[in-house]
C-alpha cells in the first residue's frame, strides 16, 4: 500500500470538533479545525493516483499459464498452496477451502476457470500468508463461491468472508465472478484490496467488500449488495489509512447502511458509479475529481464525517457529475462536519435540504442545480444556520 509523501501524517493529530455558545435565545456554533492533520491544501489535485496504487502485474487481466498448476476442486477438500506459482482452479465442489500458506515473499495467483465452491461455514479461499494473492477469472468464465452459514473460526483467526485474506489480495481477469455470503461478508482483506478488472458481483449480510488498509477500484464491472456498508475500509491501528479509491470501471452498490465508506478518505477519479444507503458516500475527506455518480441516500448523500484525525474533515468536489437524491426529513444531500470545496464539476441535487456544513463552504468553479434550479452559491441548510460562505473568482 502506498501513499504520497504528503500523508505521512502524525498520530499525534486531534480531531475538528464544535463549539456552542448561547446567546439570548440563538446559539452559534464554530468548527475547530484539527491540528496536524493533512488539510485542502494538501490534498486538492488528488490524494493518491494510480500510479501510486498498481503495478504492471496488477494491471494485466491474463496469467501467464506456461508452468501453471492444475486444480480440480473436490467435496470436502483442503487445497494447500505453500508456494509462489499459478494455480488454475476448475469443478464444482461442496465445502472445500484453497487455503494460502505461502512465504511473505510469495506472489500467487489462482485462475479460475469455471469453478464452484459452497461452503457451510468456511472461506472458499483462505488465505493465511503471502505477499500477494490475484483471484483471476478466465475470459468467458462463470465461477461461483459461496458459504451458506455462520462462520467458524481457524483458531484465534476469525473468518468472516467467502474469500478471507489476511494479505493483500488482488481481483482482476476477463471471466464473471460471483460471490454470496448468508451471515458474513462477502470479501475480506486484512490488508488492501484491489480490484483492476473483470466482473465481480457480491451478496453478503454483511460488509459487501471489507480492507483494513484500502478498497482500490481501477476498473471492473462490479455489483455489490449489503445488509451493512457495500465497501467499507477502516484500520483501527492507523487512522491515516483504512481508504477508498475509484479510477475507473463501473460500479453499482446497494446497501442499508454506507454504500461506500472509506474511514480516512474517499477519492473518485473516474468510473460510473451507482450508490443506494442510508449514507451514499462517508468518509472524513472526500475528494470528488471526475467520474459520472449518482448517489441516493435516505439519510445524507456524501457525509464529511469525523472519522480520523489524519485528515481535515470536507468534502472537496473538484470534478466530475455527482447527481444526488436524498429522502424526506432531517436529510442532506451533501453534510460536512468540516469544511465543503467547490471548485469544478456539475452537482446536481434533488432533496429539501441540500449543503448542510460545520465548517466554511467555499465555492469557486462548477456547476450547482438545486431541485432544477441553477444556484450560484452553497447554502447552509443546517438548522440555525451555522457555518460560513465564501466566495471566489464566481460572479
Amino acid at each position: 500500500m502506498l501513499l504520497t509523501s504528503a500523508t505521512a501524517v502524525s498520530a499525534a493529530s486531534v480531531w475538528g470538533s464544535r463549539s456552542s455558545s448561547m446567546m439570548g435565545t440563538g446559539m452559534t456554533e464554530t468548527y475547530a479545525a484539527k491540528t496536524n492533520a493533512l488539510s485542502y491544501s494538501d490534498l486538492t489535485g488528488g490524494i493518491v493516483t494510480a500510479d501510486d496504487l498498481f503495478s504492471k502485474r496488477d494491471l494485466k487481466q491474463e496469467a501467464d499459464l506456461s508452468e501453471a498448476s492444475c486444480i480440480t476442486v473436490e467435496d470436502g477438500q483442503t487445497i494447500s498452496i505453500t508456494a509462489e506459482g499459478v494455480y488454475v482452479l476448475t469443478g464444482t465442489a461442496a465445502n472445500c477451502t484453497v487455503k494460502i500458506e505461502a512465504d511473505k515473499e510469495a506472489k500467487v495467483q489462482l485462475v479460475l476457470d469455471g469453478v464452484s465452491i459452497v461452503n457451510d461455514d468456511f472461506p472458499a479461499i483462505y488465505v493465511v500468508s503471502a505477499d500477494k494473492v490475484f483471484v483471476t477469472t478466465t475470459e468467458g468464465s462463470e465461477n461461483t463461491l459461496s458459504v451458506t452459514g455462520t462462520f467458524k473460526a481457524d483458531g484465534e483467526t476469525g473468518t468472516d468472508a467467502v474469500i478471507w485474506s489476511k494479505e493483500d489480495l488482488l481481483l482482476n481477469g476477463k471471466g464473471t465472478l460471483t460471490v454470496t455470503s448468508a451471515k458474513g461478508n462477502g470479501i475480506t482483506s486484512k490488508d488492501d484490496l484491489k480490484i483492476t478488472g473483470g466482473t465481480l458481483n457480491v451478496t453478503a449480510l454483511l460488509d459487501a467488500l471489507e480492507a483494513n488498509d484500502s478498497i482500490v477500484i481501477y476498473d471492473g464491472n462490479i455489483t455489490v449488495s449489503s445488509k451493512k456498508d457495500g465497501l467499507h475500509a477502516e484500520n483501527d491501528e492507523d487512522d491515516s489509512i483504512g481508504y477508498i479509491w475509484i479510477g475507473g470501471g463501473t460500479l453499482n452498490v446497494t446497501a442499508t447502511d454506507d454504500a461506500i465508506h472509506g474511514t480516512s478518505f474517499v477519492q473518485v477519479d473516474g468510473g460510473t458509479i451507482t450508490v443506494s444507503g442510508a449514507e451514499g458516500i462517508e468518509g472524513t475527506y472526500i475528494q470528488i475529481n471526475g467520474g459520472e455518480i449518482t448517489v441516493y441516500g435516505t439519510d445524507d448523500g456524501l457525509n464529511g464525517a469525523n472519522k480520523s484525525s489524519a485528515y481535515e474533515t470536507a468534502v472537496e468536489i473538484a470534478g466530475g457529475t455527482l447527481n444526488v437524491t436524498v429522502g424526506q426529513g432531517d436529510t442532506d444531500a451533501i453534510d460536512s462536519n468540516g469544511n465543503i470545496y467547490m471548485t469544478g464539476g456539475t452537482v446536481n441535487i434533488t432533496a429539501s435540504g441540500s449543503f448542510d456544513y460545520d465548517g466554511t463552504a467555499t465555492y469557486t468553479g462548477g456547476t450547482i442545480i438545486v431541485n432544477g434550479q441553477t444556484v450560484n452559491s452553497i447554502t447552509n441548510s443546517m438548522m440555525g444556520g451555522m457555518g460560513n460562505m465564501q466566495m471566489g473568482g464566481r460572479h
